[in-house]
């Protein structure tokens, strides 16, 4: 028997469908979307900015959707309550979408919408249709699972690539026959033309970090079995994080980032100023700018930060039951660009031994291959260049 809470959705959802029928596109409409409207981050943002940037906020009507409409953002966006009426009707009168995520089961894309799907990755786990297995918030069907990724897909027009190694993965696990815009990540632009002191700076003002402490960024991914409900992960790793204070504390500070997917109340007093935890309401590139090495597992975090020359190191202390039972890897997890290291004393040891010159002797080949390989398309343009696919329209 269904809620009447159900029974209001599905309602509104059948009353959207055939009201859609009647509101036409306008040209100069955008519908941006970042991480499912959870916050302000990754490559809607910084197309976006770019406009901003540009005075083109002033020409075109740029509409932002959000679960907390609340969030600030600079320029003459206007910001929409997800999925409510206005997010509704700014969906069928868009002439462009701008998302980062699969967009929500129910939306229909008017024919003159141009959607482009920017993602969120360079896949390093077996992604949607070239998965086996899924095992999601307890959801395990993967037949649905593709079926319903498959629905998705099929409405974006374009789709961002940040190398070749992407584009052929992307094809082929989303079955997506649109075309490739093979240009890099806009989010990365930051990286290449905003890596300076003074910026650097100024994000760590606003952050309060002691300018005279290194920066440790640890950016895990999400843990597919690890959940609360549906959509809602725990934030789930073996760090001992008191042997890291007790260790590193004098020199160094902690910056912990949250997953967008993980939902997860720690307590950091025991910790000091040497934790910091950043939410996914965080833009994790502000993240990577100012620390001075990054802690990662199989995150994708690994093939934006090698944009900056500086040391990666890979905790992975789950890594076979990881790739068994949850996600396999696309590639040889041994060709990353550090060391994998599967316990905290391991991590403190090195980075208390190894120097940012001693650690490039050891992993500079690897890393330039890396770079070469998965930072192929990233030139600092990738905003730019969206601008002017909008223009053409």
């Amino acid at each position: 028997m269904p809620t009447i809470k159900e029974i209001i959705r599905d309602l509104a959802i059948a009353a959207y469908k055939i009201g859609s029928i009647f509101i036409p596109v306008k040209d100069n409409v955008i519908l941006f979307e970042s991480s499912n409207g959870r916050n302000y981050t990754g490559n809607p943002k910084y197309i976006y900015e770019e406009m901003v940037r540009q005075g083109l906020d002033k020409k075109y009507k740029c509409i932002w959707s959000f679960q907390n409409p609340a969030i600030e953002i600079p320029g003459n966006g206007e910001k929409i309550k997800r999925s409510r009426f206005k997010f509704l009707y700014y969906s069928r009168r868009s002439k462009f979408w701008i998302f980062d995520s699969r967009h929500q089961y129910y939306l229909r894309k008017n024919k003159k919408t141009k959607y482009i799907q920017t993602w969120h990755g360079t896949p390093l786990k077996k992604l949607a249709l070239d998965m086996e297995k899924v095992n999601m918030s307890g959801h395990q069907n993967i037949e649905k699972y593709r079926e319903n990724f498959a629905k998705n897909t099929s409405a974006w027009d374009y789709l961002i690539s940040q190398n070749s190694y992407s584009s052929e993965i992307f094809k082929r696990a989303f079955a997506f026959d649109g075309e490739m815009l093979e240009i890099g990540y806009p989010r990365n632009d930051i990286l290449i033309n905003e890596n300076n002191e003074t910026k650097i700076n100024e994000i760590k003002n606003k952050l309060g970090i002691d300018k005279n402490k290194k920066i440790i960024l640890y950016a895990p991914t999400w843990r597919d079995n690890e959940y609360y409900d549906s959509g809602v992960y725990k934030f789930a790793t073996e760090m001992d994080f008191n042997a890291m204070k007790n260790a590193l504390s004098d020199d160094y500070v902690l910056i912990v980032k949250f997953h967008y997917l993980v939902k997860d109340k720690i307590n950091w007093e025991d910790y000091g100023d040497f934790v910091i935890e950043c939410n996914e309401m965080w833009d994790i590139q502000e993240l990577y700018l100012i620390s001075d090495l990054l802690i990662t597992d199989y995150s994708s975090v690994m093939f934006d930060y090698a944009l900056l020359n500086r040391p990666i190191l890979f905790f992975t202390y789950d890594m076979e039951f990881y790739k068994d039972n949850l996600r396999d890897f696309y590639f040889d997890i041994n060709t990353v660009p550090g060391p994998l290291i599967e316990t905290t004393d391991e991590l403190v040891d090195f980075i208390k031994n190894n120097t940012k010159e001693e650690y490039f002797e050891k992993y500079g080949g690897k890393y330039q291959a890396f770079k070469e390989k998965y930072n192929e398309f990233d030139d600092g343009k990738a905003s730019e260049n969206i601008i002017k696919l909008i223009k053409e329209f």
